[in-house]
C-alpha cells in the first residue's frame, strides 16, 4: 500500500456483487466474505440468485446478486444499501442500482456495455450513466474482460474459460479498496480447486490483477478503507452459510447422543446444500441417500430411527406437503425424527430462489388428525448450528418428530461463526427402555413425568414389538378401535408435547418501559433488531422479542406479550406467527407488519411503519 495513500477507517461497509448468472457473483462475494470474518469483522451475506434455472445471458432476470455487510462491531443484517456496487454487466447496473446508496461507489466492466448489453438491458441510449442519473465521478469504469484477457494471455487458456475469471479481477479491486489480506483468498482458491491447480493459479493471477489494478491507478471515488474489528473474542473462526450450519449441527447431535446420523432427502432448492455438505462426512458416522421422492426421505429417516439412529429429513415448503403423511406416522408411531423445512417462495414452484416464513401453519396443523409436533425456527446463518442441535435433541429424548424451519434467506446467507466447543453442549439422553422391565414392557410404556414412551432400539432381547400406522392399545400395543383408548393416546401424544422444556422469551432493548414491543420468529431476527436499534438511538421506547421455540411456546409467553400497550407482530407472510399467538393468548390483538416479497425486510421500512403504530 502506497505511503502516500490515506487510509480511512470505517465502522462498517457493504458491497454488492452483480452479474449475469455465470459471472461468479457468489464466489466472489463469498471469498470476501471469508476474508473478512477471517480478520474478525462481524458480517451477514445475502445471496440473491435469479429465478431462472438458466436466463438468457444478458437478460434482465438473469442477474444473480451477493450483498455482505461487515463491521467492526456486531452487524445483524446484509444492509439495505450498499456503499459499493460491482456491476458486471449493463443488465446488472440496470437492475441492481436501486440497491446502492446516494454516493455509492460504482464498479463496472466497461467491456459489457456495448450496444447489444445496453439492448438487453433495454438502455434506451449509448449514455447509460445519464439515462440512470448517475454521477460518472462515482464510477470505476475499467475494461475487467480486456485486462484478464491480456493477464491470462499466456496461460493457454481459450476465451471462454478466461471470461470466468472476470470475478476475481473484481474480488481484487474491492479487496485493495478495503485494504483486506489477499492470502486469505489465495487459501481459498486453492483449497476450492485443489484438483485444478491451474484454474486457481489463473484466478489468483486475476485477483493480484485487480488489486494491483487500483493499487497502481488510485483509481477509486474514494479512499481505500480499513475496518477494525472492536471485540475480538478468542477462537477459530470461518464464514458460515446457515446450511452448512445445520448439517454441523445434526453430526453434533449425533455425536452427542453417540448414534449414528442418517439423512434421507431429495434435491430441493434451497435445502440442498444440506445433503451435499453431509454427504462428505461418511468418516463421521454419517449416511446420506439421495431418495427418489419426498415420501422415501421421510419413510427411510423414520426407518433408520426406528433402527436406533438419528433419522434426519430435509426439505423445502413443497416437500413438507408431500411428507406430511409419513411425517404423522413419525407422531403416531413415536418415533425421533428432524424434518428440516427451509422455507422458500411459495406457492407451488412459487419463487424457489427466493425467501418467506409462509410455512409456519403447515408446519404446525399440516397433517390429518390431532397431530401435535415441535417446531423449532433459527434466527440466522450461525444459530443454524444450535437450532439443530437443539431439535435433535428434542427428538431423541421425547421421542418425537419435530420440525427445524430456516428460511432460504439465512440458509443461503452466512455469518463469521466461532468453532463451538462440543463439550460446553448439553448432554442428550434418549429414553431407553430399563433392562428390569425387561418382561413386562410393552410398546407405548412410558415415563409418568414427561410421558415419554420408552426406545427400545431392535435387537435387544426381551424386547421386541411392532409399531405401525393403526392406533395401538396404551396398555398392550395391539391394534386398537376403542374410543375411550384412542382419545387417551391423542391427549397423551399431545401433553408429552406440552411438557417440553423450552427456555423463556427474552425481551430486548428497553424491556421494562417499552411503548413498543417488536415481535418476530426465525430469520428475520437480525431486521427487526437493527429497527429496534435505530429507534432507540432516535431516543423512542422500543423492545423486541423474537420466538425460536414456536411450540410449545416458552411459558412466559403470555406474560410477555400482554405487558406492552402496543405489540406489533412482524413477519414475512400474511399473519400466521400473529394467527397462532391469539390462539394461544387470549386477549392478545397485535399490530401486523406483513410482507410476502420474497425478499428481507428493509431496515428503514420496518422504522417507518414502526413509527406511524407509536404515533396511532
Amino acid at each position: 500500500m502506497s505511503d502516500e495513500l490515506e487510509i480511512k477507517e470505517l465502522e462498517e461497509v457493504v458491497v454488492r456483487f452483480s452479474g449475469d448468472s455465470g459471472d461468479g457473483m457468489q464466489l466472489a462475494g463469498n471469498i470476501f466474505s471469508t476474508v473478512s470474518a477471517t480478520v474478525g469483522n462481524s458480517i451477514s451475506t445475502f445471496p440473491d440468485y435469479p429465478a431462472d434455472i438458466r436466463a438468457p445471458q444478458g437478460s434482465l432476470t438473469g442477474v444473480s446478486g451477493f450483498q455482505v455487510h461487515i463491521g467492526a462491531g456486531q452487524v445483524y443484517t446484509p444492509g439495505d444499501k450498499c456503499d459499493v456496487l460491482v456491476a458486471m454487466n449493463a443488465a446488472a447496473l440496470k437492475t441492481q442500482y436501486r440497491y446502492a446508496k446516494p454516493g455509492a461507489a460504482i464498479i463496472i466492466d466497461t467491456d459489457s456495455f456495448g450496444p447489444k448489453d445496453l439492448e438487453k438491458a433495454a438502455f434506451k441510449t449509448a449514455d447509460y450513466l445519464g439515462e440512470m442519473g448517475i454521477d460518472p465521478d462515482r464510477v470505476i469504469a475499467c475494461p475487467i474482460s480486456q485486462m484478464v484477457k491480456d493477464c491470462l494471455a499466456d496461460s493457454g487458456m481459450d476465451v471462454k474459460a478466461m471470461m470466468k475469471c472476470r470475478n476475481m479481477f473484481a474480488l481484487g479491486l474491492v479487496c485493495w479498496l478495503f485494504d483486506r489480506d489477499l492470502e486469505v483468498a489465495f487459501n481459498y482458491l486453492k483449497e476450492k480447486f485443489a484438483k485444478k491447480a491451474g484454474v486457481a493459479e489463473a484466478n489468483i493471477k486475476v485477483i493480484k490483477a485487480g488489486y494491483d489494478y487500483g493499487h497502481n491507478t488510485h483509481s477509486s471515488v474514494a479512499n481505500v478503507y480499513r475496518i477494525e474489528t472492536k471485540h475480538k473474542v478468542p477462537g477459530r473462526y470461518m464464514d458460515i452459510t446457515g446450511n452448512k450450519a445445520t448439517a454441523y449441527g445434526f453430526i453434533a447431535a449425533a455425536e452427542k447422543a453417540e448414534l449414528k446420523l442418517y439423512l434421507g432427502s431429495y434435491p430441493i432448492t434451497p435445502a440442498t446444500d444440506v445433503l451435499h455438505e453431509l454427504s462428505k462426512h461418511k468418516s463421521l458416522g454419517v449416511t446420506t441417500v439421495q431418495c427418489e421422492d419426498e415420501i422415501a426421505g421421510c419413510a427411510s429417516a423414520l426407518g433408520a430411527s426406528f433402527a436406533g439412529a438419528l433419522g434426519v429429513t430435509s426439505t423445502s415448503g413443497p416437500g413438507i406437503c408431500l411428507k406430511s403423511e409419513a411425517m404423522n406416522l413419525a407422531v403416531i408411531m413415536e418415533l425421533p425424527l428432524v424434518v428440516l423445512d427451509v422455507q422458500r417462495g411459495g406457492p407451488a414452484t412459487g419463487l424457489p430462489t427466493k425467501s418467506e416464513q409462509t410455512d409456519l401453519l403447515q408446519c404446525l396443523f399440516g397433517r390429518n388428525g390431532e397431530s401435535p409436533m415441535p417446531v423449532i425456527a433459527a434466527t440466522s446463518p450461525t444459530d443454524c448450528f444450535d437450532a439443530a442441535y437443539q431439535a435433535s435433541k428434542m427428538a431423541l429424548e421425547h421421542m418425537t418428530p419435530v420440525i427445524l424451519m430456516t428460511d432460504a434467506y439465512i440458509a443461503n446467507g452466512s455469518s463469521a461463526f466461532k468453532l463451538p466447543n462440543l463439550a460446553d453442549y448439553p448432554a442428550i439422553n434418549p429414553p431407553y427402555v430399563p433392562e428390569e422391565l425387561k418382561g413386562q414392557w410393552a410398546p407405548y410404556l412410558r415415563d409418568e413425568k414427561t410421558k415419554v414412551r420408552y426406545w427400545a432400539v431392535p435387537g435387544r432381547e426381551g424386547f421386541e414389538h411392532i409399531l405401525g400406522g393403526l392406533e395401538k392399545d396404551n396398555q398392550t400395543g395391539a391394534i386398537s378401535t376403542n374410543p375411550e383408548n384412542h382419545d387417551l393416546m391423542t391427549r397423551l401424544r399431545k401433553e408429552k408435547v406440552d411438557k417440553i422444556p423450552v427456555p423463556d422469551l427474552e425481551v430486548l432493548g428497553d424491556k421494562d418501559d417499552a411503548d413498543l414491543l417488536i415481535v418476530g420468529f426465525g430469520g428475520t431476527f437480525g431486521h427487526l433488531h437493527a429497527a429496534m436499534d435505530e429507534m432507540r438511538a432516535a431516543g423512542k421506547k422500543v423492545a423486541m422479542a423474537h420466538f425460536k421455540f414456536i411450540n410449545p411456546l416458552p411459558k412466559n409467553t403470555a406474560y410477555v406479550l400482554m405487558k406492552y400497550k402496543k405489540v406489533v407482530v412482524a413477519e414475512q407472510n400474511m399473519g400466521q406467527l400473529a394467527s397462532w399467538l391469539r390462539m394461544k393468548v387470549d386477549g392478545f390483538v397485535p399490530y401486523q407488519f406483513n410482507q410476502v416479497k420474497g425478499q428481507p425486510f428493509v431496515v428503514e421500512e420496518l422504522v417507518n411503519a414502526f413509527e406511524d403504530i407509536l404515533k396511532k
